[in-house]
């Protein structure tokens, strides 16, 4: 179960490169279930997720290159890049910012997404004054519908 937050980021007040950094690259194969290959600096994953919003399925398998190579050239839509930057929650030692960065076609989008160990938690949650506008319930920022265009 993936329970997480999403957040718009209009600008970022502090250097990124004090951060863990992941390169990466996806592509949808459908997007309602939506079934998702990814490639995170050199590990490739086939993900299942489940319809809703803050609270869905996720299911995650590891792939070999060939296999997410091949399974990528058959991707509908726009192939996203970015770098997600991991950066720990202020004042939460358990609670990872998820900052992701788009190159290519989403240049210049920010986006930073908290994932959560319960609903409760995430409704709880009070971000950072730096985050923007919260588009969790929205939809239109899933990374799923951003592969649309």
């Amino acid at each position: 179960m993936e329970i997480e937050r999403k957040y718009l980021i209009d600008e970022i007040p502090f250097d990124l490169k004090d951060y863990p950094c992941k390169v990466i690259e996806q592509g949808y194969l459908n997007t309602d279930p939506v079934v998702r290959v990814r490639r995170s600096n050199d590990k490739y994953i086939l993900t299942y997720k489940g319809s809703g919003l803050m609270v869905r399925e996720e299911y995650n398998l590891p792939l070999n290159k060939e296999a997410y190579e091949h399974l990528l050239a058959k991707a509908d839509g726009i192939i996203l890049t970015k770098k997600r930057y991991m950066i720990p929650v202020p004042g939460n030692d358990h609670l990872t910012i998820e900052l992701d960065v788009f190159e290519g076609h989403y240049d210049g989008l920010i986006l930073a997404e908290v994932e959560f160990a319960s609903e409760e938690e995430a409704k709880a949650f009070n971000p950072p004054a730096w985050f923007g506008e919260d588009v969790t319930f929205s939809g239109e920022y899933h990374n799923s519908r951003l592969s649309k265009g």
